[in-house]
């Protein structure tokens, strides 16, 4: 497969991600893929979903994972909400996140990733520590499973990160990078991230957004591929002096309207493939 295949955010049955129908009439080599509900994540559905993937020629490179009662409803609600960092619902999740990496490896998928939620800012937080070990412990059933855990950026500044990584010190964890997160929270200019994060970065999202007038306190506003504030044509430069050769997915979850999702993500296809070829991918 050439450098930067196109591929999409899907999904099965969560209703987040493109339906698979719309997968199929976009013709997209690769998606990634929000992980189905645990009903539907034993060993059989995905060797099911694998044989459909093969007929299809597509290739599946990650597996997320989400969980019931997060929101994105606001910043503070993804603070109380989101990831593995809220401590009521930790374990929890943690054994979710098991359940998830085991699917993948039925499906033959080698990297699990999620938005580990809003990790403390100051390292000697009490709350720190704890989730520096539940990452550690994630990334251990990962590497056993013999895949990578990404943690979405978005939360936390490309500094933020990198420490957080550091703490945890394990060799499997890398980053998925989404550089209109980093324009919603207000976590810094996504082009100067990924510079930063770059040898850690191992897959990416194309996706775009508008600033708040109060970056990190009020959202800022998801828009079409190219009506952002991202800069396309940058961030494609800027992964080809990263280095990085993977896909680029596109996310753009627009809920239970097919026509609408397959208007704005044919036309970031366009987009993407006309950029590439400006650069030389073909």
């Amino acid at each position: 497969m050439s450098d930067w295949p196109l591929g999409v955010f899907a999904s099965i049955d969560a209703g987040l991600g493109v339906a698979w129908p719309v997968i199929r009439e976009l013709g997209v080599p690769t998606i990634q893929l929000h992980a189905p509900h645990a009903g539907n994540r034993t060993q059989q559905a995905a060797e099911t979903f694998a044989a459909q993937l093969r007929e299809q020629g597509i290739r599946c490179t990650a597996v997320f994972g989400g969980f019931d009662g997060e929101s994105y409803a606001d910043i503070p609600t993804v603070v109380r909400t989101v990831g593995l960092v809220p401590e009521a619902t930790r374990a929890a999740r943690l054994a979710e996140m098991l359940e998830i990496s085991d699917f993948a490896k039925w499906l033959g998928v080698d990297c699990v990733a999620l938005h580990l939620g809003f990790v403390p800012h100051d390292a000697s937080d009490p709350d720190y520590a704890s989730i520096v070990d539940v990452t550690r412990q994630l990334c251990d059933h990962c590497r056993d499973n013999d895949q990578f855990l990404h943690l979405e950026t978005g939360q936390e500044t490309a500094a933020g990160l990198l420490a957080f990584i550091d703490a945890v010190d394990r060799a499997n964890l890398k980053i998925n990078f989404d550089p209109a997160n980093m324009i919603l929270y207000g976590a810094g200019d996504p082009i100067e991230a990924l510079r930063q994060l770059g040898p850690h970065v191992r897959s990416i999202h194309c996706k775009d957004a508008l600033a708040s007038d109060q970056p990190g306190v009020t959202w800022g506003q998801e828009v079409p591929l190219g009506d952002g504030d991202v800069g396309m044509e940058t961030y494609l430069k800027t992964l080809a002096e990263i280095g990085y050769t993977g896909p680029l997915t596109i996310e753009r979850e627009i809920p239970e309207d097919p026509a609408r999702q397959k208007a704005e993500i044919g036309a970031a296809i366009e987009l993407l493939t006309r950029l590439k070829a400006d650069l030389g991918k073909s």
